[in-house]
């Protein structure tokens, strides 16, 4: 299923500007809080209007500014999860479900019917929104949005108000539910575990624009630009200066690199995710390598999975993170701290 959407909107102090297609799957949408992904599935589902563009969804256009079409909501076919749920709380699950729908009541109460079984709540149809709980709140949600045929669903942080253990659950649910959609499902998120779990493709969002869109797996092994390494979890991030084709100065480690692989001329930042150091141990008279990193601790914090060591060895360098994990305790109780942490080629993203 289709979807291009090529918008912008004029906030006075903020600006949107957001150009992406999607073909069907599940497509994340990750980026900070205010950087624009609520707006953003607020014009697709005609409940913002853009100032510019156009949104076309399987050839059939939802909104053109120049052609002056903007199609009411609710004949746009397409079902909004909010972050609530947005169930009406005066209304049954049942009567949440039919709510809407253009046929007859007998057809109504087969849909509805369908739906509680589909989502598993049998047995809750006449229960209101409130005595239900968070699982039961968002399949009664899900099913109303399912009973329209949607051709796209968007998911707007359904996730962000639940502890970690009912997060965890619900995920998996939901994934399951969405196993046969044959639509475009488009989930917001600041969680890059959550984007990671459920999409295939990924948009990364920065200030109103997008940065880059992708394959979820390839962009979180090699983001390319700063804000999406960011974003995918990298703790160490620099400024380089890039020499000639094979060599980098980072001033803010201190350090230069010689590499085998070419470096293009847009490449202005390096960055090292904080569990692909390799630790090197160094016998006397033996000599560190160039891009190796001094371990000096200037803080520690010791959680029940993983230690996580803070290095700086000067005030004029920036702080290295280093996150060792489980695996590794064993090795450092026998060996120490090691001396140098390398930084192997494979692993050092080159960032623009």
């Amino acid at each position: 299923m289709s979807l291009f959407v090529d918008i912008e909107k004029d906030l006075g102090s903020f600006q949107l500007k957001v150009k992406l297609e999607t073909n069907g799957g599940i497509t994340g949408l990750l980026g900070a809080s205010g950087c624009g992904k609520s707006m953003t599935l607020g014009c697709i589902a005609g409940i913002e209007s853009p100032d510019r563009g156009r949104i076309v969804l399987e050839g059939r256009t939802l909104y053109d500014r120049d052609q002056k079409i903007n199609v009411k909501p609710q004949r746009r076919k397409i079902g909004y999860l909010f972050q609530n749920y947005a169930l009406f709380p005066t209304m049954s699950v049942r009567k949440n479900i039919m709510a809407g729908l253009k046929c007859g009541k007998a057809e109504q109460e087969q849909i509805a019917d369908k739906m509680i079984t589909k989502f598993q709540l049998d047995g809750l149809g006449d229960r209101l929104p409130g005595e239900l709980s968070g699982r039961q709140q968002q399949r009664a949600a899900l099913a109303r949005i399912m009973a329209y045929e949607p051709e796209v669903i968007l998911l707007d942080e359904p996730f962000s108000a639940l502890d970690e253990f009912l997060k965890d659950r619900l995920q998996q649910e939901l994934i399951q539910m969405l196993e046969d959609y044959p639509g475009t499902v488009i989930l917001v998120s600041h969680s890059r575990d959550e984007i990671y779990r459920f999409s295939d493709e990924l948009i990364v969002m920065d200030q109103g624009k997008v940065v880059c869109h992708g394959n979820t797996e390839e962009t979180f092994d090699r983001p390319e630009w700063k804000e999406a390494a960011r974003l995918t979890g990298c703790k160490n991030i620099t400024v380089a200066i890039r020499e000639d084709e094979h060599h980098l100065q980072v001033p803010g480690w201190g350090i230069r690199f010689t590499l085998d692989q070419q470096i293009d001329e847009d490449i202005r930042y390096v960055g090292i995710r904080a569990h692909d150091f390799e630790p090197i141990w160094l016998a006397d008279g033996e000599q560190p390598e160039e891009g190796w990193i001094k371990v000096k601790v200037d803080s520690v914090a010791k959680l029940p999975f993983e230690h996580k060591y803070f290095l700086k060895e000067s005030e004029e360098q920036e702080d290295v993170c280093w996150f060792v994990q489980r695996d590794l305790w064993d090795v450092l109780e026998e060996k120490g701290m090691p001396g140098w942490l390398k930084i192997p080629e494979e692993k050092l993203l080159l960032l623009k």
